[in-house]
């Protein structure tokens, strides 16, 4: 066995997750539903483990990818982990209320409510490309919800993982947060622990994986896939500002986001306007590739070459590739870094119309109507992200009528992401469930529905025996109930 496959600890000692689970187990059988100030309690804690050591983990997240900018890593994963944080405090009183609902006229004056009720223990699986957010956005939801968890960290971000196993286990315990390392062997078991409720944020292929040893302990799961999200540019929308905030979202982490625009459908002929307004946008966002502190790296060596290997693929079957850089040169080998690259003439043949890019390759495909852009999309897997650039409101929910996706950025990308307020998640292959604020403390609680009975009812008069009086009561009752 490889010895990332082993499970450890912050000081490097092996551990058994089977252990961590029971004793978190036994920790939420003694405190099964944790009051409203404790969880704050919690929430608030983990924002100052994130507060001190915001330096330490700009620098493991570089460390793993070889380059990422600091200043990334603050905006995309410090400052919306410290955002979800804040959010589920804020409005915690409110989701731990009990919710009054009706009651049904026939059973007054007796009431109805909902409360929500911790699970037990909850498993993430957690990606290296935004190790932090994807960490602490389902630890936010769980923690809220009042529930302990066991996150497994990447093996693909290593020193993050150490880091974060480290400062987290300094603040809490682990039979109420447990950061555990380890190799695919490690995730496999982990996945087959009995947990109240997984989420999973990874490939769709190792998502079906997780799915099926989640199914053996009828663990329900929360699947955050990814898939090949579009952006369709509008008939008449301005080709400069698209081309410069599509850019801007497939640049982010060098394209290594699952709702990255993954291709562009865009009215026939605009190509060329596309490609021009794209290269000066990419060569004025970083004025080169591979010295670059801003411009990440590709996260290692296999995913350099599969990327090396979809552009090949794309030059072999007849596609034309434009780099998107003033440079004009697309691979840097030393520094795992690609610069930008638009293909065109891609076809269905080719394999990056059918892989998840999760890289700074973009195919643009010109389409000669409206209709015909919808149509490629829905002729393909529901994506996770779809972005629609357009001033006309009539097209703008016509498109959003007509296709389905996990979300959608309207003249942007990327930003729906970022709305504490609205659930993330994905439909069909592109995933399932949701998280973030509200949706998330829901996903990680059971609404247990409360019926408190009357003093005084007339319940007497629906039981046996059964007579003249029952069979008339029982005749107005089937016929309110139908009109």
């Amino acid at each position: 066995m490889d010895p990332s496959d082993t499970a450890r600890t912050p000081s490097g000692k092996q551990v058994d997750p089977n252990e961590i689970w029971s004793r978190q187990k036994a920790a939420f059988q003694r405190d099964p539903f944790p009051d409203l100030r404790e969880r704050r309690r919690w929430l608030h804690l983990l924002q100052d483990v994130l507060h001190e050591n915001e330096e330490a983990i700009a620098h493991a997240i570089c460390t793993d990818f070889g380059q990422r900018s600091a200043h990334e890593t603050r905006m995309l994963e410090v400052f919306v982990s410290q955002a979800a944080l804040h959010h589920a405090r804020r409005h915690l009183r409110r989701w731990i209320k009990p919710e009054r609902r009706p009651t049904s006229i026939w059973f007054l004056p007796g009431r109805s409510e909902v409360r929500c009720q911790p699970l037990g223990v909850v498993g993430v699986i957690v990606p290296w490309n935004y190790p932090l957010y994807l960490a602490v956005g389902p630890l936010a939801s769980a923690l809220a919800a009042g529930n302990r968890v066991m996150l497994k960290m990447s093996e693909l971000a290593p020193a993050f993982g150490e880091l974060f196993a480290s400062i987290v286990a300094r603040r809490f315990p682990d039979d109420l947060i447990a950061v555990i390392n380890g190799g695919p062997d490690v995730a496999q078991s982990f996945s087959a622990l009995p947990f109240d409720h997984l989420l999973f944020t990874g490939s769709t292929a190792v998502g079906r994986s997780v799915m099926n040893a989640a199914s053996r302990n009828l663990t329900p799961v929360t699947l955050e896939l990814g898939g090949k999200s579009p952006a369709i540019v509008g008939p008449d929308f301005p080709i400069k500002i698209a081309a410069t905030r599509i850019i801007h979202g497939k640049c982010l982490n060098a394209g290594q986001t699952c709702i990255a625009p993954d291709y562009v459908l865009l009215p026939s002929g605009k190509e060329s306007d596309f490609i021009e307004a794209a290269r000066k946008e990419v060569t004025r966002l970083y004025h080169s590739i591979e010295p670059n502190r801003d411009y990440s790296s590709i996260i290692n060596q296999r995913h350099y070459e599969r990327l090396k290997s979809l552009l090949e693929d794309c030059q072999g079957s007849g596609a034309a590739t434009e780099c998107l850089h003033t440079e004009n040169n697309i691979l840097y080998p030393g520094s795992h870094k690609i610069a930008p690259v638009a293909v065109l003439n891609a076809s269905d043949k080719m394999k990056i119309m059918h892989e998840e890019i999760f890289g700074p390759l973009l195919p643009i495909v010109p389409y000669r109507n409206l209709d015909d852009a919808i149509r490629y999309v829905n002729d393909r897997p529901r994506p996770l992200a779809l972005y629609y650039f357009d001033n006309d409101a009539a097209r703008v929910n016509k498109v959003l009528r007509e296709t389905v996706s996990g979300g959608v950025t309207i003249n942007d990308t990327i930003f729906h992401i970022a709305q504490d307020s609205l659930p993330f998640g994905g439909v069909g292959p592109s995933g399932m469930g949701h998280y973030h604020g509200k949706e998330g403390f829901d996903t990680f609680s059971k609404k247990k529905s409360v019926f408190y009975q009357a003093r005084f009812n007339g319940v007497g008069l629906l039981k046996p025996p059964y007579g003249k009086m029952f069979e008339t009561m029982l005749n107005t009752m089937i016929s309110r109930a139908r009109y």
